[in-house]
């Protein structure tokens, strides 16, 4: 591998691509205009509810070119936003895309990157899916569609716009966990275990992309009023339903509640009283890409409420840093770390 010196930081590893360069040609009146995200193009999946629906509207009102993504095209979810749009004049398209497929990511990624002229700025890794229950519940149709959408789907999409992105040497990726990527819930399903994957793919993928000028951002919300709740009532309810009694007979208490979840059916999502707007988690997407490149965070935990993955954080940050540092990927290790 190259040598590296060990004095890089972040920014200095960017100057070499220009994105620091092209950060620090933007007037200064710029920074306080209310477009602040005008110029840079991005691409979210699933925008049929929750973080990505907001999102989609909120980046696209702050002048980005917005490929909103989600599966099952046509649906009244895209073409609500697709009105909005047009009666805001946004600069926003709606385009199919399953993270479980790759033919669809790769097909998706390239329509965005030929609309767009090139490659894209921004990705968000948004679609998930929660399966509450017992690990032992959760058989292997419910293990595979976990996985295959929080842990394989980003794999996928980052896969597939990286290789543009590498030869513009500037990109910015947000994957989207939880506090449950740092800790555990019991009778939470293998959430947290894909979350975990996410957290550690993606911390792993900022070290080596940092070279290319490229930056990655790890969201961790916290509970939030979402459609994900409503999908989890639904797959959390089949599973219970086709469960094998072997299985069931060890949790009835934890069956009876993944029987009757809150939050199925096809009704749009109220927020309850004193739940956080799901509209803070595109708010701190937004805050970040705005923000030069070579001074984002690599974690931004994003809730009003408790935090309890902060210390997890700490020591995490300072655990890779005395290990880094004693290494070959040192200036890596900074790069991201400070």
């Amino acid at each position: 591998m190259p040598e590296l010196s060990p004095k890089l930081s972040r920014r200095h590893l960017l100057v070499g691509t220009g994105a620091l360069a092209a950060a620090a040609a933007v007037p200064a009146a710029a920074v306080s205009e209310p477009r602040p995200l005008a110029g840079k193009s991005f691409l979210i999946t699933g925008t049929s509810s929750g973080f990505g629906n907001v999102g989609a509207l909120l980046y696209a009102r702050k002048g980005a070119r917005v490929f909103a993504t989600m599966r099952n095209l046509p649906r009244p979810e895209g073409e609500a936003l697709l009105k909005v749009a047009r009666d805001e004049k946004l600069d926003l398209r709606v385009l199919p895309l399953d993270v479980t497929s790759e033919e669809q990511v790769n097909a998706a990624v390239a329509e965005a990157e030929r609309l767009n002229g090139g490659p894209l700025d921004v990705l968000v890794n948004n679609a998930g899916i929660n399966i509450a229950g017992p690990v032992e519940l959760q058989d292997l149709e419910a293990t595979r569609l976990t996985f295959d959408t929080n842990v394989f789907g980003l794999q996928r999409t980052m896969r597939a716009v990286l290789p543009g992105m590498r030869s513009r040497k500037s990109g910015l990726i947000f994957n989207v966990s939880s506090q449950q990527g740092r800790i555990i819930m019991p009778a939470g399903g293998l959430y947290s275990s894909t979350k975990f994957a996410v957290e550690a793919m993606s911390e792993q993928i900022a070290y080596e992309l940092a070279p290319h000028g490229i930056e990655v951002v790890i969201i961790e919300p916290g509970g939030f009023a979402t459609g994900i709740g409503r999908n989890r009532a639904r797959y959390t309810s089949a599973l219970a339903a086709r469960a094998d009694e072997k299985h069931k007979a060890g949790y009835p208490e934890l069956v009876a509640q993944m029987s009757r979840m809150p939050g199925g059916g096809s009704a749009p999502v109220t927020l309850p009283p004193g739940m956080p707007d799901p509209i803070e988690v595109p708010k701190a997407i937004a805050e970040i890409a705005a923000m030069p490149a070579g001074t984002r965070p690599l974690r931004r935990p994003v809730h009003p409420g408790n935090k309890p993955q902060l210390e997890i954080n700490r020591v995490s940050a300072e655990t890779q840093r005395g290990l880094l540092e004693k290494s070959a990927y040192a200036p890596w290790g900074k790069a991201v770390l400070d």
